[in-house]
């Protein structure tokens, strides 16, 4: 993979809240980028905390755009490097679940399908944080936001958190994956790999808000490893349409995970068991992708060695 940016090209004193999990994460994926990059940022938690004019936690090239448009800008970067004859310089889009999920999602999936040699990295804090926690196509079934609330009738977002990954990989590009803040030597791994593959790449990689998950700064990446360890937030790679999960942990109940989180404090015996359901149907799902993804590859390798 490559040694790591020994510089630290993302700076501290920054105005992130204490604990965040997008400003702990930010930091290693810089590391793994390095200095010869361009970084594409949409308007969110990220662009507010890192750059307060007239100051910037950037040490590299850096461009805010609007919600929508990181991908496209992102596109247009790499096709003017690309007929200059900078074959070398990685452009990189950081954009939140609200630019990636939902507002910039249909530009997300032009740029996939055209192809361009950007690597699309969506940091999951699971709502629009920045805005006051309103709900977004990443936030979890059942969870509270100020717009997806608790009451009689109603139990926190009615629907289900969106595949994104998997939509991503659906595009035919030749690399998605998953990751967190907190495993970070799975998430610099996987941004090297990454950056090492031509074409459109995308990398989700879930990120603590404190104020929105209503947790104590001080177990941001706890939580983290527990979204894992309960196989909430599965940890896997499709590379050329073949799925392998990275980490296939010992299963927490999904209420290790959950407990402690304010969005989720108005859940009873049963939604819990509910949701429970889910994450252990989903999961089996992956086994079964990945037992008959890993199956067939090694079918093809060993036809196209005979």
């Amino acid at each position: 993979m490559g040694e790591l940016e020994n510089k630290e090209l993302f700076k501290s004193g920054h105005t992130a809240c204490a604990g965040c999990g997008v400003a702990v994460g930010l930091r290693h994926i810089m590391k793994a980028i390095g200095e010869d990059c361009v970084i594409v940022n949409a308007t969110g938690c990220v662009e507010i905390f890192t750059t307060a004019y007239p100051k910037s936690a950037w040490a590299v090239p850096y461009i805010h755009c609007v919600f929508e448009n990181s991908a496209p800008v992102a596109a247009g970067v790499v096709e003017a490097l690309r007929v200059q004859g900078n074959d070398h310089t990685k452009v990189v889009v950081i954009s939140g679940d609200g630019a990636s999920y939902d507002i910039g999602f249909g530009h997300l999936s032009g740029m996939m399908e055209r192809g361009h040699d950007v690597l699309y990295i969506s940091y999951d804090n699971e709502a629009y944080m920045n805005t006051g926690v309103q709900r977004s196509g990443a936030t979890p079934w059942k969870a509270y936001t100020t717009t997806s609330q608790v009451g009689s009738v109603r139990k926190g977002k009615q629907q289900f958190k969106k595949p994104l990954t998997e939509i991503a990989a659906a595009h035919g590009i030749p690399y998605a994956a998953t990751s967190t803040s907190a495993h970070y030597t799975d998430l610099q791994q996987k941004v090297k790999k990454a950056l090492s593959i031509k074409g459109p790449k995308f990398l989700n990689v879930l990120m603590t808000c404190v104020p929105g998950w209503g947790t104590k700064p001080a177990l941001s990446m706890q939580y983290l490893k527990d979204a894992v360890d309960a196989h909430v937030w599965p940890v896997y790679e499709i590379e050329n349409g073949f799925l392998k999960l990275n980490m296939k942990p010992e299963k927490k109940p999904v209420e290790t995970y959950i407990k402690g989180q304010k969005r989720f404090k108005h859940l009873n015996e049963q939604d819990v068991k509910e949701i429970q359901e889910l994450v252990d149907e989903k999961w089996d799902r992956l086994l079964w992708k990945e037992k008959v993804d890993q199956e067939r590859k090694a079918e093809l390798e060993g036809h196209s060695g005979e």
